[in-house]
């Protein structure tokens, strides 16, 4: 991650993280067996960071489910340009394409925590009177699709979508299609 977020992807290559971590590129290729799977073991690694992260906040009663919400959509939207996180994400999915079976299940296995963790949130929200009565599987498949598009922009550095007001964003977003009014 370190060679990532220094020098992104186009920086990364099995000589050069060798050199760094005191290996050669063949005794990564020995446990990674190619670069394809070192990125994915990374991604799972990085995502079991964010998870416990967002076990924990979520997990949080002291906070109602807006707060948690607005919790899960800071922690799930890229911190800036280039984030490292991100960055490995968008090679991850640009390569799934030709990957196998057990790759594409280890990454579904991913995006579906995000999805089951949303999911578990939002039905919470609505059996606490807290949020409207939605479908909580469809609203969470619509919101994370917001998510990953804007995300990319953040991630990309598109002007006009920066971090800040991409959050604007997903919070009116929120605010008319999910919190109940006052």
């Amino acid at each position: 991650m370190a060679t990532i977020a220094e020098r992104g992807l186009e920086g990364l290559t099995m000589a050069g993280l060798g050199r760094e971590v005191g290996m050669s590129s063949g005794h990564l290729l020995y446990y990674f067996r190619t670069k394809d799977e070192l990125l994915l073991r990374t991604l799972e690694w990085s995502e079991g960071r964010l998870g416990a992260q967002r076990s924990a906040l979520l997990s949080r009663q002291d906070l109602p489910v807006a707060g948690r919400l607005t919790a899960y959509v800071e922690l799930y939207v890229p911190g800036g340009p280039r984030d490292p996180h991100w960055t490995l994400w968008l090679e991850v999915w640009n390569r799934s394409q030709g990957a196998d079976a057990s790759a594409r299940d280890r990454q579904a296995a991913i995006e579906g925590a995000w999805h089951r963790d949303l999911v578990a949130l939002i039905a919470e929200g609505i059996s606490r009177g807290e949020l409207r009565r939605v479908d909580p599987d469809r609203y969470a498949a619509r919101l994370r699709a917001l998510l990953d598009g804007f995300s990319v922009h953040v991630a990309v550095g598109i002007p006009g979508t920066g971090r800040d007001q991409v959050l604007a964003h997903v919070r009116e977003h929120i605010e008319e299609t999910l919190l109940r009014r006052a």
